[in-house]
């Protein structure tokens, strides 16, 4: 037994039993680091990227000591988006399957509070969510935090960014102060350091910081002629072909843009910014999770917290504002084994950002001409799937199962060509190989589920 096992964890039975049927190999460096230090009730403050095992740490912590029996609000986890909240929500319900009679709530904006005013007549042991949301249901005195022994704070540096340090301070003083604080972020600058401060004893400092580039990962760095930085990056995605490519823009009037010039050159492109209204965020991640849209274009902030498996490419349109930046963005390709690209566009006046990537990441960049990049005649990147935006969801008991089945049972589509579906409380959306989407739209039509009608469009 090594310390990097599970196994090596003084862990409940229950939790443990769970540990071994999810066949974990062994912890990822933040969980061998972070949480022996939780289980001995000490706070952490924890450096640690999208992708790093960081939740699953945590969540062992906090259901290790967790009272089944005790029907308080026990664990308080904020998370700057919804999206995250229910990321970290499903991986805390997955390993706390073993433990009896646990009940946890998600609590978020974008949502009516009607349902979840329902949920809390009764207190959840652990409440997963998003400051604005918690601290609406303080207000209204639906939510009680008197009994929390575990506060997480989950992509603490966002939360900062976003403007939500006042709601958190408010949140914070509703809950005792001899809680576990255990804060997360995937940079450290000043504000994180202060926040610390303020809100944790003594914590053990955890930096994990990736070495630069992921083995599986092949990283270029393209100089571009001022005013010419549109051409590179279309011939770089010529060049290249990713299935999937995140490509990264500094702020959101430049993604709006990129958007517009990219769709206008025949390519499958979505951004995701600040301006998004819920529902549009939703449909654009539906989109490109499902493989209906190949391009993603994103600001930091937008695309933090989304956890987007099996990642062609990420292509920095824009470098980042320092070197942790650049690795958090690069770091989400190659995962898992998989073969990742990244790419980065740079001119003249970047030197100094390539000097601070070079120092922080200890290698030599590796920088391509563009001269290089093979242009194919009328390129297009067509995704290999087309999503579907249909008008039913959980609120009409609709699972995806039933639309698989649906689709499936005139023998026109297979299981095989369905991919992704996503259903929220009101809609869903589901993803077919491009060749069966007509086929899929008939079945549709005029079909039912669960006795409601269905209507379906296809998202351009």
């Amino acid at each position: 037994m090594t310390l990097s096992s599970f196994d090596s964890l003084l862990l409940r039975n229950e939790l443990k039993k769970k540990i071994a049927t999810l066949n974990f190999d062994s912890m990822t460096p933040v969980q061998a680091q972070a949480i022996p230090h939780m289980l001995s009730g000490r706070d952490i403050i924890a450096q640690a990227v999208t992708g790093s095992g960081k939740t699953v740490a945590f969540a062992i912590g906090l259901l290790n000591k967790l009272e089944a029996q005790s029907y308080v609000t026990q664990v308080l986890v904020l998370c700057p988006t919804r999206e995250l909240s229910e990321q970290v929500a499903a991986e805390i319900r997955r390993l706390a399957g073993a433990i009896a009679n646990i009940k946890l709530l998600t609590l978020c904006g974008g949502k009516p509070m009607g349902p979840q005013l329902a949920s809390l007549r009764r207190d959840p042991h652990i409440v997963v969510g998003t400051p604005g949301r918690i601290l609406r249901h303080l207000e209204k005195e639906t939510l009680r935090l008197g009994s929390v022994k575990t506060l997480v704070l989950d992509e603490a540096d966002r939360m900062l960014d976003m403007g939500f340090q006042d709601d958190i301070m408010t949140i914070i003083k509703e809950t005792p102060p001899a809680r576990q604080s255990l804060l997360f972020s995937a940079t450290y600058p000043k504000n994180i350091k202060e926040l610390s401060r303020s809100i944790q004893k003594d914590p053990k400092d955890i930096r994990v910081k990736d070495s630069a580039v992921s083995l599986g990962v092949d990283e270029y760095f393209i100089l571009i002629e001022l005013g010419k930085s549109i051409d590179t990056l279309f011939n770089v995605l010529s060049h290249f072909r990713p299935e999937s490519s995140i490509v990264f823009c500094n702020t959101k009037k430049k993604c709006q843009q990129l958007e517009k010039q990219l769709r206008e050159r025949g390519l499958h492109a979505r951004s995701l910014h600040g301006d998004l209204e819920q529902f549009e965020r939703d449909q654009v991640l539906a989109q490109f999770t499902g493989k209906g849209s190949s391009i993603l274009i994103a600001t930091d902030l937008a695309a933090r917290g989304l956890d987007i498996k099996e990642l062609s490419a990420v292509i920095n349109f824009e470098l980042g504002r320092d070197p942790e930046t650049h690795i958090h963005r690069i770091g989400r390709t190659g995962r898992a084994g998989s073969k990742g690209l990244a790419v980065s566009l740079f001119n003249k006046m970047d030197e100094r950002k390539l000097g601070a990537i070079e120092e922080y990441t200890g290698s030599n960049l590796v920088t391509l001409e563009e001269s290089i990049l093979e242009v194919g005649k009328n390129f297009k990147l067509y995704p290999p799937m087309v999503t579907l935006f249909l008008n039913v969801g959980r609120k009409d008991k609709v699972r995806p199962g039933d639309i698989v089945g649906l689709l499936t049972a005139s023998h026109q589509i297979s299981g095989e060509q369905v991919g992704k579906i996503t259903v929220f409380d009101k809609y869903a959306y589901v993803a077919v190989k491009q060749e069966n989407a007509k086929d899929a739209l008939a079945i549709f039509s005029g079909g039912k589920i669960k006795g409601r009608e269905i209507k379906a469009r296809r998202l351009s």
